[in-house]
């Protein structure tokens, strides 16, 4: 009998002290946090953050989708092309090579580059059905997908930054 509380306050106090060890471990993979690429990517061209940054089309205006991505200049860094570019609801599917929305190259100059397209290409390409913008600030009035990116610099390296959304005016 006594042996047995022996060997159950040891194999208690070795569960502890594993525990303890296993949680006090440091993390370097954690999944909430923020991984932000060390070269920051801007939307020059953003009409303001709702959630993500915002550009503007109108079905008035003809429908036209342009953002402008662009680096630091301070970064010794250039654009050297967009790789992919997906409109979906998930930052994986431009990390994959089907399902793009574009999948050939957009030619960058300097810090900058732009992608552009149209909301009758957008409706082809990204599905859903072509509708009138309502009320200004509704939720309706927002693509339902987003447009993601992949960028490659000069040096190779692969940027993901965080998705577009666009809002659409009448």
């Amino acid at each position: 009998m006594k042996v047995m509380k022996l060997n159950i306050k040891t194999l208690l106090s070795l569960g502890l002290i594993l525990s303890v060890g296993i949680t006090s471990c440091k993390k370097d993979n954690v999944s909430l946090e923020n991984n932000l690429p060390e070269i920051p990517v801007t939307v020059s061209n953003k009409i303001g953050i709702w959630t993500a940054p915002t550009v503007s089309s109108s079905f008035g205006a003809g429908g036209a989708i342009r953002i402008v991505l662009e680096i630091p200049a301070s970064s010794g860094r250039t654009i050297k092309e967009i790789t992919r570019v997906a409109a979906n609801t998930t930052v994986g599917s431009v990390q994959v090579t089907t399902g793009l929305y574009n999948a050939a190259p957009i030619v960058g100059g300097g810090t900058s580059v732009t992608f552009t397209t149209t909301l009758a290409e957008y409706f082809t390409k990204a599905g859903g059905t072509p509708y009138t913008a309502t009320t200004a600030g509704t939720a309706s009035s927002f693509l339902a997908k987003n447009f993601y990116f992949m960028l490659t610099l000069d040096d190779g390296k692969v940027i993901i930054p965080t998705q577009v959304r666009v809002y659409v005016d009448k």
